[in-house]
């Protein structure tokens, strides 16, 4: 005997609201209220009901995909985003395409930000172009964002995050503090550097030349920066060094251990990003932490209020969290 296929308006039916309600709770969930939303899941699992994504999007002219541009895939720290991002997404029906910049080009992957080809683009690449971008499909930046791009941003505060790393040295003593700074031109590596500056200044501190290290957010750029600061006399070389990012600081403290010195007995040293390795180096590593499945969620959020027409927040500056392990002591410790 052939069993019909549950409708949504069998789902409506048991849940106690219209068809338009279960239709809203599973595209936009942020738009009914929890009650809502749990009475209609419930009623998808009792009749089994599916829903037909193909047939829906075609009704909608849409594609269901949402595209993700990564400037670096085979860095940690997206992980986490994308995860959120996922989380968000996978119940509205859509399906996450992500695409790395910097292997495969942006001039390229920016064909995939036209309506026959995607419904959304989030962006996490501060380096492709605000002409570029737009007029194409709905956007959102996050993590990094486009000078004289107008869109939604979710971001963190790079500002108060150097506070923390900076007042955090100070207060164990230090007062040769250096920063290593990411790739030049790119908008954490301003911001951050910005911070720093001005954290040290509230402290009566300058940032001098010769206490910046140019890196590029890579392990490499961290070991060069080693050298670099092995190089300078010990007497006048920074005792702390505040990293833009995780991955420069594990290959700094990688480096000076080969050469024969200790973190932190040598030169304390903090990171930014909280990407899971760190807790797991030696020393582990005291770090700025980004809430990065947020900042994922939030993006996914924002874009699909943006679909459907909603009003968005243009910029959401996130809150961070000074983590403090190890790698990090008291000036003149020796123990």
């Amino acid at each position: 005997m052939k069993h019909e296929r549950p409708k949504i308006s069998d789902v409506a039916r048991i849940a106690g609201v219209s068809t338009a309600t279960v239709s809203r709770a599973i595209s936009s969930p942020d738009r009914v209220s929890v009650e809502t939303r749990a009475a209609v899941q419930a009623a998808i699992d009792s009749t089994g009901y599916r829903l037909n994504h193909a047939a829906r999007n075609l009704r909608r002219r849409r594609t269901g995909g949402i595209v993700a541009l990564v400037p670096n895939l085979a860095n940690p720290f997206f992980s986490q985003i994308l995860s959120g991002i996922a989380s968000v997404l996978g119940p509205a029906g859509y399906n996450l395409l992500v695409a790395d910049t910097e292997t495969a080009g942006a001039d390229s992957l920016l064909d995939y930000a036209e309506p026959s080809r995607a419904d959304g683009l989030i962006v996490l690449d501060g380096r492709l172009s605000a002409d570029a971008l737009r007029g194409r499909v709905p956007l959102v930046e996050a993590c990094e964002w486009v000078p004289g791009l107008a869109a939604p941003r979710i971001r963190i505060d790079n500002l108060a995050a150097a506070e923390l790393a900076i007042g955090h040295l100070h207060d164990l003593g230090h007062r040769r503090i250096g920063h290593v700074t990411g790739p030049r031109g790119n908008v954490l590596t301003e911001s951050r550097l910005t911070g720093t500056r001005a954290a040290l200044a509230a402290r009566h501190l300058v940032l001098t030349d010769d206490a910046i290290y140019s890196g590029d957010f890579s392990i490499e750029s961290g070991q060069a920066v080693a050298d670099t600061w092995l190089g300078q006399p010990a007497t006048s070389r920074p005792t702390a060094l505040f990293f833009a990012s995780d991955a420069m600081a594990c290959g700094f403290i990688g480096e000076v251990q080969h050469r024969g010195l200790s973190v932190p007995r040598d030169v304390s040293v903090v990171g930014f990003d909280d990407i899971e390795l760190v807790a797991h180096i030696s020393p582990p590593l005291t770090t700025i932490r980004q809430p990065r499945t947020d900042i994922g969620r939030r993006a996914a959020e924002r874009l699909l209020a943006k679909i459907v027409g909603d009003p968005v927040d243009e910029d959401t500056i996130l809150p961070v969290e000074l983590v403090v392990r190890a790698s990090t002591c008291r000036v003149g410790r020796t123990g």
